[in-house]
């Protein structure tokens, strides 16, 4: 059961307050900001995207489910999954990518001929804890599959994204661009008694 709170504002994250504010469609607008900052698509950027059921089921009554905490997709066809994650969990990489290869298999064509293209599958884990202590200012980590020797990117359809947030430590003051301020807010939104001018500007 999550903690009840007199702050002024929601918590985000709080299973209730990540979902209540990310999880509508009137605030949509949000996600997308939150999204096109994490994924870093300034080029690319998504304008629009469809909540997608939550509940993904295995091929048979006997294959384990996956049960994301959001899960959309866009225009293009790309899928984006966002975990929150409050604790650490035995074997929770494992876990991120058994969750992540649903949504690969559920863009199988079924009843025609396919050729195997798909769409990319990015997956977004928010975590209150952290993975690698020997690397303090390591906040986010980005990961693709590489090509070892080249250090190419050798496939574009399958990135993970980790927020290690209690290595987020900036103050307001302290805070540079569109992602730092979404950090600081997951932080300490329900902390503040008034939001600074600078977040409660735009979708803020």
């Amino acid at each position: 059961m999550e903690e009840l709170s007199s702050s002024r504002y929601i918590n985000l994250f709080t299973d209730f307050g990540f979902k209540r504010i990310f999880g509508t469609e009137r605030n949509q607008d949000l996600l997308l900001d939150f999204l096109n900052a994490i994924l870093e698509r300034e080029q690319d950027p998504l304008v629009k995207i469809e909540y997608k059921d939550k509940e993904q089921v295995g091929r048979d009554a006997d294959e384990r489910r996956a049960v994301f905490d959001l899960y959309c997709e866009n225009e293009k066809g790309e899928r984006f999954i966002i975990e929150l994650q409050k604790v650490l969990q035995q074997h929770f990489k494992d876990r991120n990518l058994y969750y992540a290869t649903f949504a690969l298999q559920e863009q199988a064509q079924k009843g025609k001929a396919w050729d195997y293209a798909l769409q990319p599958v990015y997956s977004i884990a928010l975590m209150n804890f952290v993975f690698e202590e020997a690397y303090p200012d390591q906040v986010i980590s980005r990961v693709e599959p590489r090509e070892r020797s080249t250090n190419r990117l050798f496939h574009d359809k399958l990135f993970f994204v980790y927020v290690e947030m209690p290595k987020f430590k900036k103050k307001f003051s302290e805070l540079a661009g569109n992602l730092e301020r979404w950090l600081y807010v997951f932080q300490n939104m329900h902390r503040l008694d008034k939001a600074p001018e600078e977040i409660r500007k735009g979708v803020f």
